[in-house]
């Protein structure tokens, strides 16, 4: 007696699914592809290009005397003294202004996060120099409370017969920190009011059933709850700062010591014409925002994870 065997074929549901399933995934795929190539050819290509350009001694009233020169670009923006400071003003410039919005956009989220009458209109408040243009914003303070003939500031000082100083002359790198303070606590703020708003309630009850008054609570409960916000809003506010342009060019145009990087690369490019300096320059501003942006990315990835276990 001998058995039949049946052939192994191929069921027809499973050849007729492969086929199907990969158009859907292109056809789901599909609308996006406009959008990576367009931001591949506005992003990703001009790097390229400013990488390659570079590694060249490219001075562009002399097109034609254009020479490969390897990495001398970057050995001249490390060790030119003007170029040094300039990366000094930009680690010191950044870092003044992530720390005072810190701290003012802590102190203000925690007003905001107490209930008292116009709390919603108080909050749109402090938001609005957030959105105001970079540029406006320069703008508002240099002619607005800068001025010495009309500003604010010189008026108040006037009123209680104090100085009237020029600001700018007199603390140029502070008023070009005062301005970005002024245009990144909001920022700051909004970080640290949602870090505080999903605090456990039932955590910080406990604690003050146990005696825990209020500034032990913020030392043992809010600060560490609050840490890792306090890290993204750095890492974000930094980011952003490393590479701001619009403060030194309105308020100070780059003299009395305030040219930060992103401006000297400006310098170099627009008014010494020197194409491969700046773009080594830049090279480098993009390299070091990278390098927070990874940071960053990972504190965004950690709170990400730590709500979905919460939840």
């Amino acid at each position: 007696m001998t058995a039949t065997t049946a052939p192994l074929t191929r069921t027809p549901a499973r050849a007729a699914r492969r086929p199907p399933d990969r158009l859907r995934a292109w056809a789901t795929r599909a609308p996006l592809l406009p959008a990576l190539v367009f931001l591949i050819a506005v992003t990703q290509l001009p790097f390229v290009a400013t990488l390659v350009i570079s590694f060249f001694d490219w001075n562009a009233l002399y097109p034609k005397a254009r020479r490969f020169t390897g990495l001398d670009n970057y050995r001249q923006v490390l060790t030119d003294a003007d170029l040094r400071h300039s990366v000094w003003t930009t680690v010191l410039l950044t870092a003044a202004v992530v720390v005072a919005s810190l701290v003012l956009g802590l102190a203000l989220a925690l007003l905001l996060d107490r209930r008292f009458r116009g709390r919603g209109i108080v909050r749109t408040l402090l938001i609005a120099p957030f959105l105001v243009v970079p540029v406006a914003a320069a703008l508002l303070w240099k002619h607005v409370l800068y001025n010495p003939e009309y500003g604010l500031f010189n008026g108040l000082s006037h009123a209680v017969g104090g100085p009237q100083p020029d600001w700018i002359s007199r603390t140029p790198l502070l008023a070009v920190e005062a301005s970005l303070v002024w245009q990144w606590t909001p920022f700051m703020m909004l970080i640290l009011l949602a870090g505080l708003q999903s605090r456990d309630p039932q955590q910080i009850e406990a604690a003050r059933v146990d005696g825990a008054g209020g500034r032990q609570i913020f030392v043992h409960l809010t600060l560490p709850h609050l840490r890792r916000y306090l890290e993204l809003g750095a890492l974000l506010g930094s980011i952003h700062i490393v590479q701001n342009f619009d403060a030194v060019f309105t308020l100070t145009s780059g003299g009395l010591g305030t040219a930060n990087l992103p401006y000297t690369v400006y310098q170099s490019f627009y008014q010494a014409h020197e194409n491969g300096l700046a773009s080594a320059a830049g090279v480098l501003v993009v390299i070091g925002s990278i390098i927070i942006a990874t940071f960053a990315l990972r504190v965004v990835s950690s709170l990400f994870r730590e709500g979905v276990s919460r939840a």
